[in-house]
């Protein structure tokens, strides 16, 4: 039910971040350190659940979001992001070893251990706006677009700048009869520069498949890193790399959003509190001009689970003191004790010399 998108620095004019694209005006410059998206889907409808975090120059910047069916946009839930970054972190894993090692004492002083679609009906408007909201600093449009042309044309009027190549990349969303979140991004405070992690928003549309639209990013000019969390009755596993490298599981398993043992209070609320399957994936495009199609999810073969672990190594100690000091007094005391027993017995064995001093002479 739930997929979550995270990927890296993306500097103007990349014109892409992830499923959508990142806009600046011509004169300023934008970055997206961070894209963190929650896809929950459960056969018929799909939501998104999208934070970006920002750094740059630019005083405002326009996303551009593309979708298979008509959305309804509010805002999301900014808690959200924090279970699932618990729920999909890896086990920490100890292995101790008996040797000291360079960072280890006597070798270091401080001894610290570290480790495609029909064509448009006849008189169809080229561009409709079937809906328009302010909210929080978001000015949200929702389109529907026949002709790339005129939804570029459209979103230029009305403040959303976009290059040429732009348009030409969104022509088989429009081929598919696809629609578009258009969003003006903007701080709070008017005249300081876009920063930080903004609010969430969530988007709700019809979907017969779990997909997210990754074609944009064909227009990077950096590599792309990819985390994506899927949360659904299976085990979920792309049907394809589409143009990056292969996709690597790192945690597959069944969780409850009502186990008292997990704090997922957010989780509960968009999942109706029903025990989901989580799987995340991760994956780079190393070139992502190479990008030639959108991500879709399909359930695996089996419900095998998997989880990363991550290796921590440390001395093995005892009361804080290493094995191997102690190991070496305890050689060196049994040493000396074998010692002194053979002088002992040495002692008792050798006799008195003749004529000693005091004996008696016959």
């Amino acid at each position: 039910m739930l997929a979550s998108l995270q990927l890296g620095s993306l500097i103007s004019p990349a014109y892409a971040c992830g499923c959508g694209a990142m806009v600046p005006s011509r004169e300023s410059q934008v970055a997206v350190d961070r894209e963190t998206s929650v896809v929950g889907w459960d056969g018929r409808t799909e939501q998104i659940v999208m934070r970006l975090t920002v750094r740059g120059n630019a005083p405002e910047a326009a996303w551009i979001m593309p979708v298979p069916h008509r959305a309804g946009v509010e805002l999301g839930d900014p808690g959200l992001f924090s279970e699932l970054s618990v729920l999909t972190e890896p086990e920490l894993v100890t292995r101790h070893y008996f040797w000291p090692r360079s960072h280890d004492w006597p070798f270091s002083v401080s001894g610290n251990v570290g480790d495609g679609a029909a064509a448009p009906s006849a008189g169809a408007p080229a561009v409709e706006v079937v809906g328009r909201e302010r909210l929080g600093p978001f000015d949200v449009a929702r389109l529907a677009a026949t002709d790339p042309q005129a939804l570029q044309k459209w979103l230029s009027d009305n403040g959303f700048e976009l290059p040429d190549r732009l348009a030409t990349a969104l022509k088989p969303y429009v081929d598919q009869k696809w629609e578009y979140v258009a969003i003006r991004l903007a701080p709070r405070d008017r005249g300081n520069p876009l920063v930080g992690t903004l609010e969430p928003l969530r988007l709700r549309f019809a979907s017969e498949r779990l997909v997210y639209p990754m074609r944009l990013s064909k227009l990077a000019s950096t590599p792309q890193q990819l985390g994506l969390y899927v949360l659904a009755a299976h085990r979920m596993e792309p049907s394809g790399p589409i143009g990056g490298e292969a996709p690597e599981v790192t945690y597959a398993g069944r969780i409850d959003p009502r186990s008292a043992a997990d704090d997922t209070v957010h989780l509960e609320r968009l999942t109706g509190g029903k025990p989901v399957y989580l799987t995340a994936i991760e994956q780079s495009f190393p070139h992502p001009e190479r990008i030639d199609g959108d991500h879709e999810l399909r359930a695996a073969d089996a419900d095998t689970p998997y989880r990363r672990q991550v290796y921590r190594n440390e001395l093995l100690t005892v009361g804080g003191v290493p094995v191997w000091v102690l190991s070496l007094l305890t050689a060196v005391l049994m040493v000396v004790a074998v010692l002194l027993v053979l002088w002992s017995r040495r002692q008792r064995r050798v006799p008195p010399a003749a004529g000693a001093a005091g004996a008696p002479v016959r």
